[in-house]
């Protein structure tokens, strides 16, 4: 029977900045979003976590409790919509109105 290592409970995880990244910036991995925990200069290593309660910025539209939400790498927004420019964000936690600008979204 194969056999697991436990290395870390996977809340955070390292990451290596193709670009220079902001504390909390918003960092769109290839199945989900990470977000920076400090500042990452381009080509450095640093961390961003994969799981929490974040208000992200949404593009203008409804977004219901438990509804999955995406990000929009060319909105840099969340939104309700799957497509070619989105990856996974999380669930939203919140009821949001269509006017709001924030989403209350779990990433993870």
């Amino acid at each position: 029977m194969a056999k697991a290592e436990y290395i870390q409970r996977g809340d955070n995880i390292d990451y290596t900045a193709t670009a220079n990244v902001a504390y909390m910036e918003i960092v769109p991995l290839v199945s989900r979003i990470g977000v920076a925990l400090a500042e990452i200069p381009k080509g450095e290593t640093g961390t961003l976590t994969i799981v929490g309660a974040f208000r992200l910025p949404t593009l203008t539209e409804k977004l219901d409790v438990g509804q999955v939400v995406y990000w929009d790498k060319t909105q840099n927004a969340v939104t309700g919509t799957s497509g070619a420019n989105t990856v996974p964000a999380g669930t939203v936690i919140a009821a949001k109105e269509q006017a709001g600008t924030l989403a209350l979204v779990r990433i993870g």
